[in-house]
């Protein structure tokens, strides 16, 4: 799926989702819906399969990979070194001191980018700071780590070696089957420059 469809949709919903986000009288909200669009608008929220990847790979100890499915869906199938908080216990106090915190970069994901970028607009909108989105989720992750198309022979070398990167990757990491959900259905049969901490966890990769 090209990159630029993919952030279409996830701006048409963005504002579907910050209508949808329930009142919470336990965390007063610090942004308004308008500054959370506006932020949202900027996709700094955003890691790219290609970036969790080479984290993942490097035993990255900056990250903390959150899997906001249920948790049969998180134990089929999850991403190396991810913790299981489902999108529905996220308020839930006992996970607070993870999401609001400032030494790891959280990085939510589900099937696809729906329910995780609930799960960052709700963080965001209580004021924590530290929480992003993989984007296109494992649906995106399925296409281009875990079965990536190969560049046609006269592509740039800089195709090449992302396509090379990918399979690489995908090797290390299992060459791991996703299975179907009623999120959004996916099966699965140049190094990347890091970016640099933007600010207790459980797990790890």
């Amino acid at each position: 799926m090209n990159t630029r469809i993919i952030l279409s949709i996830i701006v048409v919903g963005l504002g579907l989702i910050i209508a949808a986000v329930p009142q919470n009288t336990t965390h007063p909200y610090k942004l308004t819906a308008k500054q959370l669009l506006d932020e949202a608008n900027t996709k700094v929220r955003y890691f790219t399969p290609d970036e969790v990847a080479d984290l993942i790979v490097n035993k990255d100890p900056s990250i903390q990979l959150i899997d906001i499915r249920p948790q049969d869906k998180y134990d089929k199938f999850h991403l190396p070194g991810a913790i299981n908080i489902p999108l529905s216990d996220l308020l839930n106090d006992e996970y607070k001191d993870l999401i609001d915190q400032d030494i790891r970069q959280n990085i939510f994901y589900s099937n696809s980018t729906v329910d995780a970028n609930e799960a960052w607009m709700i963080t965001r909108q209580l004021g924590y700071l530290n929480n992003y989105v993989l984007m296109g989720g494992l649906n995106y992750w399925a296409e281009t780590i875990m079965n990536p198309i190969p560049p046609a022979n006269t592509s740039p070398d800089e195709e090449i070696a992302k396509y090379q990167f990918r399979v690489g990757a995908g090797q290390a990491l299992g060459g791991a089957r996703i299975e179907e959900t009623t999120e959004s259905p996916v099966t699965i049969s140049k190094p990347i420059i890091k970016r640099p901490a933007k600010k207790r966890v459980q797990g790890g990769c």
